[in-house]
């Protein structure tokens, strides 16, 4: 069974201890899609008018009974006291009909589509966050994963900007931001209103709990000096297998065994180094292939070894492949060794053929999380943020999310 860091959790963020937690599916679960207007998985952040769509595989390629409930949540990941037919027109707890068996490949699986809204659940009625789970045959929760629904009332403008801090110059990128729209008036906004700034659509290492500092008329200003401060992090690492059966750029070779198992370039610690801008898409993945034309079941899975030149000092600590090919979860599975006759630490992963980024991260012995250990961290690195706004007005019942906003690192200023 794998293993959840849970402190790594509640390190990322400041939220309370009865929030509630993504559950990660078991080993027979593999590549989670779930996508909103963008083309990339993540956690979807969508108006509510838009549609959902999760993806997912079973490889244990026999075809199973999965169910689908969604939950509605508080802005800090605490449950809402709203009932179900107060953010559902529709029904829930649902059979996932669409599903399909993988078609010529070596690791066989049967492929899972849900859509939202469906003839089911028709629409989702208020803004704010939700989970959304899927159960088997026995009720028996898989998976969870978390999404968030906005209904546009107020203008995020949003700017990045290096950090004011002397130790942290040339490190860390700074978020300011204000909030609001002529007509809108937020009541008592130190109480009523909250905001999440989110780094890369990673979510386990966004910052909750950000008040305004002031209010400019019907605006309310976000100008901290080093709250609002992210590490600028690095650029991605990728490989890209879409072509299953030859060694591309980062990777050095391809052997067939039972499976493909697809063999990495070693990398090596970039802290310490020049940076080098290097493209990328901020840690997710897409799958891909050009051995057929239906990528969903006609995508291979080949088991993917990864392998890390470190001569760090890990002091009792751990190292762990990073990305949102498993959003963003540190596992046994992810989880490097290191290897005394190739002085490498390494892991291998069955990833479902296509381009991934991926990041090396440090967990220390008293669980904190450290993601520039190994990639350094720079102010000048790709990075995309969103800002999250969140409203209870006077006597209301849940929290809204009445606006989203979004910045780049690439138009970073002083």
């Amino acid at each position: 069974m794998k293993k959840i860091f849970v402190a790594v959790f509640v390190l990322f963020s400041n939220l309370l201890i009865s929030q509630e937690f993504e559950v990660l599916p078991p080993d027979y679960i593999k590549t989670i899609q779930f996508t909103g207007q963008a083309d990339l998985t993540g956690t979807p952040v969508i108006s509510i008018n838009d549609k959902l769509k999760l993806n997912f595989d079973d490889i244990r390629a026999k075809v199973a009974d999965f169910y689908y409930k969604i939950e509605h949540f508080n802005y800090d990941w605490t449950p809402s006291k709203l009932a179900k037919n107060e953010y559902i027109e529709g029904f829930d707890n649902i059979r996932i009909f669409d599903f399909k068996n993988s078609l010529t490949t070596l690791q066989p699986y049967t492929h899972y589509e849900l859509q939202i809204p469906n003839k089911n659940t028709r629409r989702l009625k208020v803004s704010g966050n939700y989970m959304l789970k899927i159960f088997n045959s026995d009720r028996q929760l898989v998976f969870s994963r978390k999404f968030m629904v906005y209904n546009r009332q107020v203008d995020v403008k949003a700017q990045v900007r290096r950090s004011r801090d002397l130790k942290e110059i040339g490190k860390k990128q700074l978020l300011q931001y204000s909030v609001g729209r002529n007509g809108f008036i937020f009541k008592n906004p130190e109480q009523t209103v909250n905001t999440v700034i989110v780094q890369n659509n990673d979510f386990k290492s966004a910052i909750y709990d950000i008040k305004p500092q002031f209010t400019s008329g019907n605006i309310l200003v976000f100008n901290y000096p080093q709250k609002t401060a992210f590490w600028g992090g690095n650029e991605y690492l990728f490989f890209d297998n879409r072509d299953i059966r030859v060694s591309s750029i980062n990777i050095q070779r391809v052997e067939l065994f039972d499976l493909y198992h697809t063999y990495l370039v070693t990398d090596r610690v970039r802290q310490g180094r020049e940076y080098v801008y290097n493209p990328d898409i901020n840690g997710s993945f897409k799958v891909n292939t050009v051995q057929g034309e239906d990528v969903n079941r006609e995508s291979e899975y080949a088991v993917v070894h990864f392998s890390l030149f470190c001569p760090k000092d890990l002091d009792g600590g751990e190292l762990h492949v990073y990305g949102r090919f498993n959003n963003y979860s540190l596992t046994d599975e992810t989880h490097l060794d290191y290897n005394k006759n190739s002085g490498l630490y390494e892991t291998k992963i069955l990833l479902k053929q296509g381009f991934y980024n991926y990041k090396y991260v440090y967990l220390s012995p008293q669980g904190n999380f450290n993601d520039h250990f190994i990639s350094g961290s720079y102010d000048i690195a790709e990075n995309d943020y969103t800002i999250l706004v969140y409203y209870r007005d006077i006597g209301a019942r849940f929290d809204a999310l009445i606006g989203v906003g979004s910045a780049s690192s690439r138009n970073i200023i002083n």
